[in-house]
């Protein structure tokens, strides 16, 4: 069994979390994930099946997207409703003002990953020095926010929603964290549904019923999405019944014999019978295999 199974991950699981209690119910070891996610958020967590986890490093999609809920008026060690809060500020603040705050965090910025997070330094996880109560210096990363939007705002309860898109690494919490600072009364996540994910959206997801259902009924691969439907960014290059066969032996191909469909660095690579085979790339005057994804034949437990 070979695919991607998009789960609507449940609230209260970490990601593993759910890779663990797919194993159980699919009765099988070889399982990935696109995309780590909080024990808090929801949402799209594409999980790569048998053969598709050769995928997970080569993915040419990553961005995501959220809806995120916030509260304005405090500060906690997390950045997020779960944490001990550290600060409480005494001041309102109008959906104007967010609004005039939000550029800043627009575009390429600059972000301090959080004391909580899976970051590794010098071998150890944030969050488990931050469990022992240590702080370390962080190094900040660039990310990229395509989209911050104020979708609602309570001036009353001083609670609203954002919607935002972004770039790989990027922490939601950390930008609540951050505009609450920008506006001076502080800010934390109170819930985060991820909403898209390797091109993968909502209405991609299954939940673990479904799968569970689908397992007594016998048509689990019914719910399985193609490999290629993360590579959809990538032209598609059809090969004949020769170099099918070359491709599959890793044996690089003549340019000059292949129907290149579009000028692109990589390509989306079919077989005579139309059975997606991987991704290739250009090469000079030749075409390589980049990574070989068939998986006729494989056992995928």
């Amino acid at each position: 069994m070979n695919g991607i199974l998009c789960m609507n991950k449940p609230e209260g699981f970490t990601s593993f979390d759910v890779i663990a209690k797919l194993r159980g119910i699919l009765r099988m070891r070889r399982l990935g994930h696109g995309g780590t996610l909080d024990p808090m958020a929801t949402g799209v967590l594409p999980v790569f099946v048998g053969g598709a986890t050769r995928a997970c490093d080569i993915l040419p999609c990553q961005d995501k997207s959220y809806l995120a809920r916030f509260a304005l008026g405090c500060e906690t060690d997390t950045q997020d409703s779960t944490g001990t809060v550290t600060a409480r500020y005494d001041c309102r603040v109008t959906a104007a003002q967010i609004l005039e705050v939000l550029p800043r965090f627009t575009g390429q910025i600059s972000q301090l990953p959080p004391m909580y997070s899976a970051v590794s330094v010098d071998g150890q996880r944030l969050y488990a020095l931050a469990r022992q109560g240590v702080e370390v210096e962080r190094k900040p990363r660039t990310i990229t926010i395509h989209e911050l939007e104020l979708r609602s705002f309570d001036e009353a309860a001083q609670t609203g929603t954002l919607f935002i898109s972004c770039s790989k690494g990027t922490y939601i919490r950390t930008i609540i964290h951050d505009m609450g600072k920008a506006l001076g009364c502080g800010g934390v996540m109170t819930g985060l549904e991820r909403q898209s994910a390797c091109g993968l959206t909502l209405a991609d997801c299954v939940t673990f019923p479904q799968v569970e259902a689908a397992r007594d009924a016998g048509t689990l691969s019914a719910l399985l999405l193609p490999i290629d439907r993360v590579f959809a960014a990538y032209p598609a290059l059809h090969l004949n019944p020769a170099q099918s066969r070359m491709y599959r032996n890793g044996v690089k191909l003549s340019l000059d014999r292949l129907s290149i469909p579009a000028q692109s660095e990589k390509y989306r690579v079919y077989g005579a019978d139309g059975c997606f085979f991987g991704i290739g790339r250009r090469e000079g005057e030749l075409f390589r295999v980049d990574k070989n994804l068939t998986a006729a034949g494989e056992d995928a437990s």
